[in-house]
């Protein structure tokens, strides 16, 4: 069940993802968290950060006992033990691709796109993610089309197109995309510095752009209020995102321990997408991609779990991410979850990078990543401790319940 914004909506007795043995009184108001208390305390802070959740700043609007005696009729005795989490962050995807092959896409009917835009973006708030940064092929007046006529609360930030090797003309046709891009109302600038799944094994590391190209977009986009998000497979275009100061390094599977520590100390998120590799490396999995293009994702998913080592070890802000595209892939996002944690995350430290560290990768954390009063009631419910799951698909299959805020642009 999805509930868009609800005027009001109370938990009684409900526990909080990452906080043990305890329970709580949940209010929600407008769709932002109005109160978030201790059961059994009524003025009560709640101790603890686990799992993103900032719960030192709970009850700091302090309810009247007029609040207080309205609300407590209103709230629910579960039905049995629910757990409740900040709404998921996706922010690596890429909700307007139908098709693998961008060709295969434009060979459909308009009307056709749209469907499939569509349920991309209900499958994805039905998987608990709540926010969505599109990492290309999105325009943000689509998305806000989709939204307003489908009536699906989704929140997604857009990058629109991205910049990869045809943008490699020099400052002067740089500067002219980038002011289309900033018109199209993105609030994301996307570098393709290196190639992907498509440039041959032995040339995937080399820049797309010469490093004053690189500097360029990165000083333009900031000088324009614009964050940068960077695809990047490992190399030299990594150091460039460490020196220009971009937001995030998307994929990184030849990050290097070196690199890692100078990406912490820099404040530089990764988002490593790790998921997605093993999908494709599988020739005969749902995107059943020719064999060449296995043999390139599984070389890739054979270095992703180093590069996730490297980055926890080091401190890296490590962000949730899918790079999810085409029917067969959205609304199994949280197999993103299952692979980080493969990869050396604890079940916590994976939910942390879709909820609290993705919204500091957002700089939204005055609005979204925790449960905790005055923020954006965006949440999921749970009817199992995530914590205690056997596998992604048993968090996916215990979801009750996906809340989100009014809709309305973010940052």
């Amino acid at each position: 069940m999805i509930l868009q914004a609800p005027e009001k909506k109370d938990f009684q007795g409900i526990h909080i993802v990452g906080i043990p043995d305890k329970r709580f009184v949940i209010s929600i108001r407008h769709g932002k968290f109005q109160s978030v208390k201790e059961s059994g305390e009524r003025d009560g802070a709640v101790n603890g950060n686990k799992a993103g959740q900032r719960n030192e700043a709970v009850n700091r609007n302090g309810a009247s006992e007029a609040d207080e005696a309205e609300t407590g009729e209103e709230r629910e005795e579960q039905d049995g033990e629910l757990w409740i989490s900040p709404g998921l962050i996706d922010l690596h995807t890429h909700l307007a691709w139908t098709d693998f092959d961008h060709a295969d896409q434009l060979k459909r009917d308009p009307q056709e796109i749209e469907a499939m835009q569509a349920k991309a973006f209900e499958a994805t708030l039905r998987a608990g993610i709540t926010t969505a940064r599109d990492a290309g092929g999105l325009a943000q007046p689509t998305a806000d089309y989709i939204l307003r006529h489908y009536g699906l609360p989704l929140r997604v930030i857009t990058s629109n197109g991205m910049f990869g090797a045809a943008d490699a003309r020099g400052i002067e046709h740089l500067q002219v995309r980038m002011n289309e891009v900033f018109a199209s109302g993105a609030d994301w600038i996307k570098i393709m510095a290196t190639g992907g799944l498509g440039a041959p094994t032995e040339k995937v590391l080399e820049p797309n752009f010469s490093e004053q190209e690189f500097a360029f977009i990165v000083k333009y986009a900031h000088d324009h209020g614009k964050k940068v998000l960077v695809h990047s497979w490992g190399g030299v275009t990594i150091d460039w995102s460490i020196q220009a100061g971009v937001a995030s390094v998307e994929h990184g599977m030849f990050l290097t321990a070196d690199q890692a520590g100078r990406m912490a100390a820099a404040g530089v998120a990764y988002v490593p997408t790790a998921s997605i590799y093993r999908i494709a490396a599988d020739p005969k999995g749902v995107l059943a991609l020719p064999p060449l293009i296995s043999d390139r994702a599984a070389r890739a998913a054979e270095a992703h779990p180093r590069a996730v080592e490297y980055a926890k070890r080091e401190g890296v802000l490590i962000g949730f991410g899918t790079d999810y595209a085409t029917p067969a892939l959205h609304g199994s996002n949280l197999m993103e979850l299952g692979t980080l944690r493969e990869y050396g995350l604890s079940w916590e430290e994976a939910l942390q990078s879709a909820t609290s560290n993705a919204a500091r990768i957002l700089d939204a954390e005055q609005q979204l990543g925790a449960v905790a009063e005055g923020l954006l009631a965006d949440a999921v419910v749970f009817r199992q401790d995530p914590f205690q799951a056997e596998s992604s698909r048993q968090i996916l299959d215990s979801i009750a319940m996906v809340l989100t805020a009014r809709e309305g642009s973010l940052l």
